[in-house]
């Protein structure tokens, strides 16, 4: 099994553990942290792809010439990404001071017999 093959796999998995994660939990805070499991895996693969089709592996395993293409998105992905999480995060402690709830699937204290 090569490196590349590795970390294709390990890519598989956090996506496969975000996925997870996002649909089996309801707090808003795991979703959130779920949604980025998965966005590192999606970035873990596009990091192989991007090695695959650059050539021939160095002894340390990380290729000095891989494709440009996918290393340049899952940089500005990455970049993205924490941006996003930091307005989840902000919007999501908003609603917990207005709502006094921090899950997605009950209705606020008060609603219940409107």
């Amino acid at each position: 099994m090569t490196a590349t093959t590795l970390y294709g796999l390990c890519g598989a998995a956090l996506v496969g553990l975000g996925l997870y994660g996002l649909i089996c939990h309801p707090g808003a805070l795991r979703k959130i942290l779920a949604f980025n499991l998965l966005g590192g895996g999606v970035f873990l693969l596009f990091g192989v792809i991007a090695q695959r089709g650059g050539g021939a592996l160095t002894a340390t395993g990380l290729g000095a010439d891989g494709d440009p293409v996918p290393q340049a998105l899952v940089i500005t992905g990455l970049v993205v990404a924490f941006a996003a999480t930091a307005i989840a995060v902000a919007l999501l402690r908003r609603l917990a001071e207005a709502s006094r709830q921090t899950t997605l699937d009950q209705a606020p204290p008060g609603d219940q017999g409107s």
